[in-house]
């Protein structure tokens, strides 16, 4: 009788074993096992612990505590104030408005909000703010350039090319360098008005200013009160028209009080009252003696 052989166990796994190692291999799963399981641990615990009013209470209390002191480092704080490209008056007026007390944080600084605090002033163009290395908080102005003085009904006013006011003026005299403009809306024609004493150069110190006349037209008023009535279109041209006739037969060198060039097709001159008077005297002592 043979004696009986032993059973071979089957190497292979199982299909559901087979199954957890190919899973297991799969580089996901790796990953969380490796990183995921342990961070849910601690996440976890953080949230056990964090459960605690005064536990979170406290840790707030120090995170601000840290953060402050961080902010309050010297390196972080600002002590000047160094304003260029405004005149003193003006950068005095800046230092007084700007919402900053120092020494401050600059982390508690609103750079956007102070610039736009600047830009409100009228005399200020533009403005960039930065903070140079030693606390400093450097603004860069770019003051409005004055082009012209504006009178209207609650005075006189210094405005740009633009029409941007710039500061209330107390007195002609004091800016006699610049020209004058009269009227409601003219400040909104600023740049016709300088084209059109642009064109007035030949006149020299004669042009005495522009009046705006019902928000549509201008006047130009020269010396001896004489005025030129200018066309609501086009009045740079018809000026030049005056003054071109004016140098060929010196029509503004005679008793003429207003040039009429609001119809372009037919200009009117008005002569003044004196010269008009010594008209109809001539013309009754020529009558007489016939």
């Amino acid at each position: 009788m043979q004696p009986m052989m032993p059973s071979l166990r089957d190497p292979a796994p199982s299909r559901l074993r087979y199954r957890m190692q190919r899973w297991m291999l799969t580089p996901g799963i790796r990953l969380g096992l490796r990183l995921g399981v342990p961070l849910a641990l601690i996440l976890g615990a953080g949230g056990a612990w964090l459960a605690d009013g005064a536990r979170r209470e406290a840790l707030t209390t120090y995170v601000d505590a840290q953060w402050q002191a961080i902010q309050q480092r010297p390196e972080f704080m600002v002590n000047l104030v160094a304003i260029d490209g405004a005149a003193p008056p003006l950068a005095d007026h800046i230092r007084g408005i700007i919402p900053v007390s120092l020494p401050v944080s600059s982390f508690d600084l609103d750079l956007e909000a102070i610039r736009q605090t600047v830009l409100g002033l009228n005399p200020v163009q533009s403005a960039q703010l930065r903070i140079r290395p030693g606390g400093v908080l450097q603004i860069e102005i770019t003051e409005r350039t004055p082009a012209i003085l504006w009178r209207s009904r609650t005075g006189l006013e210094m405005l740009d090319e633009t029409g941007a006011r710039i500061y209330r003026v107390a007195t002609r005299a004091s800016h006699a360098e610049l020209p004058l403009i009269v009227g409601d809306g003219a400040d909104a024609k600023v740049a016709e008005a300088l084209a059109l004493i642009d064109a007035a150069a030949p006149l020299g110190a004669r042009l005495r200013g522009l009046v705006r006349i019902g928000e549509r037209r201008w006047d130009v008023v020269l010396d001896r009160e004489q005025r030129i009535l200018l066309p609501e279109t086009e009045p740079v041209r018809a000026l030049e028209r005056v003054i071109a006739l004016s140098e060929i037969k010196e029509m503004l060198e005679r008793d003429v009080a207003v040039v009429d060039m609001r119809l372009s097709e037919r200009p009117t001159l008005r002569m003044s009252a004196e010269a008009l008077q010594d008209w109809w005297r001539i013309r009754e002592i020529n009558s007489s003696g016939q």
